[in-house]
């Protein structure tokens, strides 16, 4: 997502040749040599102290990895003012990505752009004024130009080299707090696969190591973090970065992985809706691993960025928001069980850098608990009651995730056990009575918001909602896009089916019935569903294709398009 990230210049021939004998014949980097070599030597109590010091840790995202320039992607220039309220909300440390390759000059020097260097040093100070941890790195060169190390060997790492003789040179003196990253998220083009995806990742961190220790000063000891390929935390890959460090054997050194979540649920395709049990055990699974690989041999480990890929409040409901709390108060939890430092991938759709404020600051306060102790969510945030049909209870499922139910309150009032809710082990019931008195006057959408409390943690919110069946018309346009009219009329769109006549899946992603929210369709107005162009014009000509819209309320409209060239028609069926 991201972003894509000393031997003096004069020997950088012989560092070359070096890197590169031992990267093809002394150290095979494969998963099988790796795990053959037992597990990498732990790194000093210092290293572990220190990544344990930065938890929890907050991205500058999209600023100095930003191109051309730190205020292109969106956000405002950094202020001191910015690195002080991330230090009052409670983040220990900073991810600084900064994307070098664009403010960079020719060869054989590479000279990095003076003013640029400085905002970058300047950020790096005032975080650190701020008592902050910072882990500055080398961001979107990445893909921008590291990644054709294969095919432009001599030209790459020379170029590698010069820009971390560079920033090595110019931070050597700064204080302990300041970590280097060696680069984000590598990847490797026209390669023969893993194995030399490795040996190459492996270069470049052999060069990275080398250029910093060799630049003295504060960067003899320093703290360095290496990513495995991909920033991934498949065995294979975690693998093949043991085995750098064993071959390092340097103890001030801490490894990194990135986190998105289960891919399905991150951006709402293949039915993926809900944090279910899928999607936490692909959390659970790739923490142990990075756990059972490091943490548990004493090297420290980073998970340099976490969110959602989906997640972006100018694309609400992408992802329900009740589920991206259960995320967030999952993922908070297990990685301090994994005793794993995250930082927290913001690029302005968390803290708005404008007003300093939380967009979301129930979400943010969930995400905030989570780092010292757990919190009881439920099996939903939503209790839909209809409009047409008489009010009945309605039961949802508590997870008190080791807590105590305390108590159902509406605003200032706590509701009464046994008149308005029943509650029969895990099960919460709100009772007719109740939800009659929620909703009122039964005007569509949320009449009510209740928060149930629990011996610890944040509460769960639980909106009371009054919804009728959506109705959506007909409408015509073309492959550049359908807007279907649609009263949703209190619920909430959570999916979309596409199936051709003979039952075959239609649109883009034709392995799964249920297609992605944006590539294929959206619903971020009160009036509409879009169908997107790349799910129109991957329909057959001719062809007419059945959608079924899921809803949140558990009721769902079957709507059908026909294509005919460049016309799309739709109708309700």
């Amino acid at each position: 997502m991201t972003t894509r990230r000393a031997r003096l210049l004069s020997r950088r021939g012989a560092g070359r040749l070096t890197a590169l004998l031992l990267a093809v014949v002394l150290l095979p980097l494969t998963a099988a040599t790796a795990r053959a070599a037992g597990p990498p030597p732990p790194a000093a109590p210092a290293a572990r102290a220190m990544v344990a010091a930065m938890q929890p840790g907050w991205n500058l995202g999209n600023t100095y990895d930003a191109i051309p320039d730190e205020t292109s992607w969106g956000n405002p220039p950094v202020t001191r003012e910015l690195l002080r309220k991330v230090r009052s909300q409670g983040f220990k440390s900073i991810r600084l990505p900064v994307t070098w390759g664009t403010h960079q000059g020719s060869a054989p020097g590479y000279p990095i752009d003076p003013a640029w260097m400085a905002k970058v040093e300047q950020v790096v100070d005032w975080a650190m004024d701020e008592n902050l941890y910072v882990l500055l790195n080398m961001h979107h060169d990445s893909w921008m130009w590291v990644n054709t190390l294969s095919t432009d060997h001599e030209a790459v790492l020379a170029r590698y080299e010069a820009t971390w003789t560079q920033i090595a040179a110019r931070f050597r003196d700064k204080p302990s707090r300041l970590a280097f990253e060696s680069v984000n998220e590598p990847t490797f083009n026209g390669t023969s696969g893993d194995d030399q995806n490795y040996r190459l990742l492996a270069e470049l961190n052999r060069a990275f190591h080398r250029i910093v220790r060799d630049s003295g000063g504060g960067n003899t000891h320093r703290l360095l973090v290496l990513p495995t390929l991909y920033t991934n935390s498949e065995q294979g890959r975690l693998d093949a970065l043991a085995a750098e460090l064993t071959a390092l054997r340097d103890p001030m050194v801490a490894t990194t992985i990135h986190f998105y979540g289960w891919w399905p649920f991150s951006v709402n395709i293949a039915g993926y809706t809900r944090f279910d049990a899928t999607s936490q055990a692909d959390l659970t699974d790739q923490f142990d691993r990075v756990y059972n690989t490091f943490v548990a041999h004493g090297i420290p480990v980073v998970v340099g960025e976490y969110a959602l890929l989906a997640y972006d409040h100018n694309r609400p409901g992408i992802i329900e928001r009740g589920e991206q709390r259960k995320y967030f108060e999952f993922l908070g939890n297990y990685a301090r069980e994994r005793q794993l430092t995250t930082m927290l991938w913001d690029a302005g759709q968390f803290l708005n850098r404008t007003t300093l404020q939380w967009r979301d600051p129930e979400l943010f306060g969930q995400i905030k608990s989570s780092w010292t102790t757990r919190s009881g969510t439920a099996s939903t945030d939503q209790v839909f009651v209809s409009k047409s049909s008489p009010i009945t209870s309605q039961t949802l499922t508590l997870d008190p995730d080791g807590t105590d139910f305390q108590s159902l309150r509406h605003g200032s009032r706590t509701l009464q056990k046994g008149r308005d809710y029943t509650l029969d082990g895990s099960r919460l019931t709100l009772t007719a009575t109740a939800l009659t008195e929620l909703t009122g006057d039964r005007a569509y959408g949320v009449n009510a918001t209740l928060e149930a409390r629990f011996s610890r943690g944040v509460p769960w919110r639980i909106d009371v909602i009054t919804y009728d069946s959506p109705v959506l018309s007909s409408a015509s346009g073309s492959t550049a896009g359908l807007t279907v009219p649609t009263r949703f009329r209190g619920d909430q769109l959570a999916t979309m089916e596409a199936r051709y006549d003979d039952g075959s899946n239609a649109g883009p992603a034709n392995w799964t019935s249920y297609q992605q929210w944006d590539s294929s369709f959206t619903a971020y107005t009160g009036d509409s569903i879009k169908l997107t162009a790349e799910f129109l014009t991957s329909l057959e000509d001719g062809s007419r294709v059945t959608l079924t819209f899921h809803f949140w309320s558990g009721g769902s409209a079957t709507y059908l398009v026909t294509r005919s060239g460049d016309t799309v028609t739709g109708t309700a069926a």
